[in-house]
């Protein structure tokens, strides 16, 4: 396969990811107003990791899995179930008390933590295009945020606090990912981190459990089988398998259409409105897309595109 087409093939499958992670968000913040937080994302990626450790052990789908050596289990103890597991605990709670889309307007800002993490801009137009790109992104997720921020809007603050911090470790998490992505597969490094990641906070969704026991409607169920398979097992594969060949800030590019995904789903099934602000936040975010991930050359004459 071309690079060309490979790119794109792997483009194909992070949208996709998105448009199951906006139906997960919609439906995670429906569930976890009902049932504790915790709980809910811990037993969600502890069955999603096992799910997927099981298709690698009994098919053939994705290929032979990697015996795993002890300093291997470590990282994935304590570099990626660890930071998995926080970023859980952050992402649900600010689900618990804030809207959807407001959760996956904070990850939208995420390629601007990766590009910090990455090192120092370089005077080239790379950098140019991934700090422009990512730039752009940043202020439509502040458009669309703004309103928020206006004295008297009833927006929380808990809510808020908690998911910029999701945003962050979402990022660190890609990182880890990245690392361990050098020696395994992107389906092995979900099924991996997922299920640590689940017994981790095994204990804290315990206690969560008994002081607040989960109600077991039929369409609790649905939303968090359909969190499991789609949001986690698929979802998670597809974006693992792009950190193995694009480097995180590119990967998280991608992820600034969650929001658009997320308010979509929101919209038709929780009933969110879709306002003015939101479409121009939709068009900086979608520019800063198309700004990162457009290769120039291939449309400018090369006198015009600096060099690398």
């Amino acid at each position: 396969m071309s690079r060309s087409k490979s790119d794109a093939a792997i483009a194909s499958s992070l949208l996709f990811a998105v448009f199951l992670w906006g139906g997960n968000n919609a439906g995670t913040r429906h569930i976890v107003t009902h049932w504790p937080p915790v709980w809910t994302g811990g037993t969600r990626f502890a069955l999603a990791g096992l799910l997927l450790l099981a298709l690698l052990r009994w098919t053939t789908w994705f290929g032979k899995p990697t015996r795993l050596d002890p300093q291997m289990n470590r990282k994935l103890w304590w570099r990626g179930g660890l930071s998995l597991a926080i970023y859980i605990v952050s992402f649900n709670w600010a689900l618990r008390y804030t809207s959807a889309s407001h959760v996956a307007l904070y990850l939208g800002a995420s390629p601007v933590w990766a590009l910090l993490w990455e090192g120092m801009p370089e005077k080239s137009w790379r950098t140019f295009q991934r700090y422009g790109a990512a730039t752009l992104a940043l202020v439509g997720v502040f458009v669309l945020f703004r309103p928020a921020l206006q004295a008297g809007t009833g927006a929380n603050w808990i809510g808020e606090s908690f998911g910029l911090a999701a945003s962050v470790l979402w990022t660190n998490y890609g990182r880890q990912c990245r690392a361990l992505g050098a020696n395994l597969s992107g389906v092995e490094v979900s099924a991996h981190t997922m299920w640590r990641a689940g017994l981790l906070l095994l204990p804290i969704g315990i206690a969560e459990a008994i002081r607040h026991p989960p109600e077991l409607r039929t369409d609790f169920i649905l939303i968090q089988l359909y969190c499991i398979v789609a949001g986690g097992v698929a979802a998670f594969g597809m974006w693992n398998n792009a950190l193995r060949h694009w480097a995180t800030s590119r990967v998280l590019l991608v992820n600034n259409m969650i929001p658009l995904s997320t308010m979509t789903w929101s919209h038709f099934c929780l009933g969110e409105p879709v306002t003015t602000t939101f479409w121009l936040a939709m068009v900086l975010i979608v520019s800063g897309v198309i700004l990162g991930q457009t290769n120039w050359q291939r449309f400018l004459p090369a006198s015009n595109v600096p060099p690398e």
